[in-house]
């Protein structure tokens, strides 16, 4: 598959450090894939391709890139343990994270591609990374979608300071010419207006002030017309002190709270009482935070998921937490979308989950929610459940494998 017009742009810039903010789908990873080739066809180079983890960058990258260079007959050797490719001319190309970055110092590398660079560590680049490419004079692409104004709005703007060694790029999804446009006017009416602004129009968005800030009282918060409970959804957060239950029912694409939960110097069993008494007819979803597979609670040294799972209790968590702004971002666009649809709601006696929504805001100067003011226990239950079922999917390039690259190998 060529590069689009976009990319075969970016592709086609020498210069040192590249930066690209592109929405989603636009083709990151099958452009990504095609730098780490094109600095390693020449012979004796050492590139590496980082992620903000050592799982996603796995995840991410590993397959499509042993089928390109299986495709080319360039590799020599194949090292799935270290996620290293050794090719025929003496090249490296390995995978790495920069969630354990210090392992990453004392090498002279020729190039990077820094993947979803918005959520590596800063420290990852100045103190690990970019010392790797003095020796050697090497390149670096970064690339990914923005995560507010950290530092890669730093990074994108850094053109102004030297634009001789830097060049930067921003794209919308429809630019990479991978998502058709009925698509993308779907996520809009699914998105709230910020997340679709930051997510497709790859847009740098300020986080500041609320969190929740499509929730609106007067919108928001409603009596529930239907009565049937007979099945009932909770997202529970594990934290003892309080212990946190949001419970609502589902009907269509909308949710509604009804209930609410709240523990202190408690545990998975009391608050698995709690809810039995409080809806002892009703079948229970339950949709908690997933570190309570490994979580060991005060009764007999079990985990939370198992306590749940014997209580009866459907039990739905993912593996991993979703990243914490994927979670808010799917509460928002519940909340309100960017078409103006609501599709969640809460009674007006669930004073709690009504306070947590209206008063977390972020810490200052950061996108980072702040917890220390206690607001966030209820959110995080309801975004378990809400993210689970409505999730803000982060899909990668999924682009078919070109036929043959023509060019060669040098040798």
């Amino acid at each position: 598959m060529p590069l689009s017009q976009a990319q075969q742009k970016i592709s086609d810039d020498a210069t040192r450090f590249r930066v690209v903010i592109a929405g989603r789908r636009f083709g990151k990873t099958h452009l990504a894939i095609r730098e780490l080739c094109w600095h390693a066809r020449q012979p004796g180079k050492d590139v590496w391709y980082v992620a903000p983890t050592y799982r996603q960058s796995k995840n991410i990258v590993w397959k499509k890139l042993k089928h390109r260079l299986q495709d080319l007959r360039w590799a020599e050797k194949i090292n799935e343990t270290e996620l290293t490719i050794n090719l025929k001319n003496g090249s490296t190309i390995s995978l790495k994270g920069a969630d354990n970055h210090d392992s990453l110092r004392g090498v002279g590398l020729d190039f990077i591609v820094l993947d979803e660079f918005a959520d590596i560590d800063p420290g990852a680049w100045y103190e690990t990374l970019r010392p790797t490419l003095s020796d050697k004079q090497g390149k670096a692409l970064f690339i990914g979608t923005p995560k507010g104004m950290n530092w890669a709005y730093e990074l994108w703007t850094m053109p102004e300071e030297d634009s001789k060694n830097w060049k930067a790029y921003q794209y919308t999804t429809i630019d990479g010419g991978n998502v058709p446009q009925e698509e993308i006017e779907q996520a809009r009416r699914d998105l709230d207006e910020r997340t679709f602004r930051q997510e497709y129009m790859a847009t740098f968005e300020t986080f500041t002030g609320r969190v929740y800030y499509s929730f609106e009282r007067i919108h928001n918060v409603r009596k529930c017309e239907i009565q049937d409970r007979s099945v009932l959804y909770i997202g529970i957060d594990f934290n003892v002190d309080p212990m946190s239950a949001v419970i609502a029912i589902r009907y269509g694409d909308t949710l509604h709270v009804i209930d609410e939960i709240r523990l202190f110097s408690s545990n998975t069993a009391e608050i698995v009482e709690e809810i039995k008494s409080r809806y002892p007819s009703s079948k229970i979803w339950v949709y908690p935070d997933p570190a309570g597979k490994q979580r060991k609670t005060s009764a007999g040294g079990t985990t939370d998921i198992t306590i749940l799972q014997n209580a009866g209790f459907v039990v739905k968590a993912p593996h991993q937490h979703t990243p914490v702004r994927d979670r808010i971002n799917a509460v928002n666009s519940r909340l309100c979308a960017s078409s103006g649809t609501r599709y969640l709601f809460v009674e007006p006696h669930c004073k709690s989950v009504i306070e947590c929504l209206e008063r977390q805001i972020y810490k200052e100067g950061s996108s980072q929610p702040d917890k220390d003011s206690g607001y966030d226990h209820m959110n995080d239950a309801l975004g378990y459940m809400v993210d689970y079922m409505f999730p803000i999917k982060r899909d990668r390039e999924d682009t078919p494998q070109p036929k043959r690259w023509t060019h060669k190998i040098a040798a």
